[in-house]
Parts: C-alpha cells; sequence; structure tokens
C-alpha cells in the first residue's frame, strides 16, 4: 500500500529537473486536496517550496473544529548536483512527506477521509550544496533555516511530525525509523506513549526512541553541534513538535547517493498516516497538557531557547 506509493514518489523525485510543479501535478486530479509551490531564492540557489492541504470532513478549513496535524518532511536537498549523481539520502525527508500527502489523497478520493485537515510540507531542490559536519557530511540549502521555516511551519498546524533523515551520527544505530520526544517552547517533554503504541503497532517491533539535546531544539545560526534539522520546526511554533527520524546502522552521509531505503521511507508514511487518523479525531495528543502547565508553573517559560540567545544582540 504506502510502499507502492512510496517508490512512484521516490522515482518522480530522482531527476535532475525536479522541481515544485512536477509534484504539484501529482495532485491535481483529487478532490478535497490543495496543493501548490513557491520559488524561493537564496544566497546558494534556488528551491520549490511545497505546500499540500488534505481537507477533512470536519476540519478547519470547512469551518469545523478537528484538530488539524502539520507534517513537515525537513531535508537540504534531493539532490547535490553537480558534485554528485542521484537521490541523496537527504531527500529521504521530503519522500515521506509527498507519500503521505499522496496516499491520503488517494485515501479521501475513494471515500476515507480524515476527521481534521492535514497540513504537509517541504521543499524540492536536486542540486543543493553540502557542508562539513561529523562525523560525515551533512547536505546543505539554498536557503537558510529560518526561511524554511516560515515556508514550511504553518500556523494551522497544531502538532508537527517532522520527518528528516538522521543517519549522519553513531547515536542512533538502528535502520528503519526512531520517534523523538515531544518538545514545545523549548521544553524538552516526555515520549508520547500514544506515538510510541503508534510505532509499535505500524512497525511490528519495539519502540526505537532517540535522546534530544538541548543544542537540538535551538536554532541553527548559534554555533552549537545539532544532531542535524529534525527538531529545527520546534524554534517557530508553541505548537508540540515531534520528530520522526529516517535511520541507519551506520553513519551515512546526508549527501550519500543509494543510500535511501524504500521500505524505511514507507515505514515513516505508514506511522504518519495512523497519527493523522487518530489525532485529526481528536484521540491522541503529542503531549500532556496538565504537566506541561505544572512545569510553566514551576520553572517558568523556556522560549528562550528558541531564539539565538544572547548573539541575536
Amino acid at each position: 500500500m504506502s510502499l507502492k506509493y512510496t517508490m512512484e514518489v521516490m522515482e518522480l523525485l530522482d531527476d535532475p529537473k525536479a522541481n515544485g510543479k512536477m509534484v504539484v501535478d501529482l495532485f491535481m486530479e483529487f478532490s478535497h486536496i490543495k496543493a501548490s509551490y513557491q520559488t524561493v531564492t537564496g544566497e546558494s540557489g534556488s528551491t520549490d517550496f511545497i505546500q499540500i492541504v488534505v481537507k477533512g470532513l470536519e476540519g478547519k478549513s470547512a469551518g469545523g473544529h478537528a484538530p488539524s496535524l502539520g507534517i513537515v518532511g525537513r531535508l537540504g536537498g534531493l539532490g547535490a548536483r553537480p558534485s554528485r549523481i542521484g537521490f541523496v539520502s537527504d531527500g529521504d525527508g521530503a519522500a515521506a512527506a509527498i507519500t503521505v500527502a499522496l496516499k491520503l489523497s488517494q485515501m479521501a478520493e475513494k471515500g476515507d477521509r480524515l476527521l481534521g485537515d492535514v497540513y504537509i510540507t517541504t521543499h524540492i531542490c536536486p542540486n543543493a550544496p553540502t557542508m562539513p559536519h561529523e562525523p560525515v557530511d551533512f547536505m546543505g540549502s539554498p536557503v537558510d533555516i529560518f526561511t524554511m521555516n516560515q515556508y514550511e511551519v504553518l500556523p494551522e498546524m497544531e502538532a508537527v511530525l517532522s520527518i528528516d533523515t538522521t543517519k549522519g551520527n553513531k547515536v542512533i544505530n538502528h535502520r528503519g525509523i526512531a520517534l523523538s520526544p515531544t518538545v514545545k517552547e523549548g521544553y524538552v517533554l516526555k515520549f508520547s506513549d500514544e506515538l510510541i503504541r503508534i510505532m509499535e503497532m505500524t512497525t511490528g517491533e519495539l519502540p526505537v526512541t532517540f535522546a534530544v539535546t538541548t543544542q537540538d531544539i535551538t536554532p541553527y545560526g548559534n554555533d552549537v553541534f545539532h544532531i542535524n534539522s529534525i527538531l529545527q520546526p520546534a524554534v517557530t511554533t508553541d505548537a508540540p513538535v515531534v520528530g520522526l527520524a529516517i535511520t541507519a546502522k551506520t553513519a551515512v552521509p546526508g549527501c550519500g547517493t543509494g543510500a535511501s531505503h524504500e521500505v524505511d521511507v514507507a515505514q515513516a508514511v505508514r506511522f504518519c498516516i495512523e497519527v493523522a487518523k487518530e489525532f485529526t479525531r481528536g484521540e491522541i495528543q503529542f503531549y500532556d497538557e496538565a504537566e506541561f502547565q505544572q512545569l510553566l508553573n514551576l520553572y517558568g517559560s523556556m522560549k528562550k531557547l528558541q531564539t539565538l540567545g544572547s548573539a541575536a544582540k
């Protein structure tokens, strides 16, 4: 099911001419779907930001009250041309997000519509730059992280799943997918039991999680180490954010080609779809609201961690 659409999307994106129009055209024939793109130019080139809205039966876009979920496909680029030929490992986040949108669109067309809206965002760049990083090189991006957040993290998103290839490290020694704890307004909260349950159900395996450091939830540009950009959406929204990492047993560079595994991307897709079903019905939450309020009462706001801090001065 999800694997079929994953393969279609990855084949589409593995193209030096991949662009926003090619992606948006996938959704032109569907009802209840709004897809658009916008080209944005940065210091190192340009990229096409994609926004897809899968409208729910009782979603806010239709005047309803069902919760809205955000799914962000986070990456630097789909390719590192001309230095490397082909689809890079870093592109898995975009492939997963677009596949989620395609599968949900097919479901809606057949009559299986979700209750609430799902907002899916990512960007398309087949020739992004690379950048040095330990233990392996990262993919760069034509635009900075603040521009990405501006186009990819929307105010309509009441909770966010951020999908990102997270293979360029020696911390997560597992091939497949892994979950982060929930991050909200500078706080790293406990893992969501409900998301872990869905992970167990969709993978058929014990849940795999990964640790998050304070550095990881601060904005890029403050000269501290970040595992990658998976939790950068959390610096620009008050909504709870959970990272969904696509992982490997070995340290794989983001600019590595031939390193994407369709079955792993499809695993991320299945997880996101099941989360979307339950979240938009109001059956699950990404965090405990009462406990978060207790943290605020005891320790105050941690929103400074969503900023560049004193560096901003």
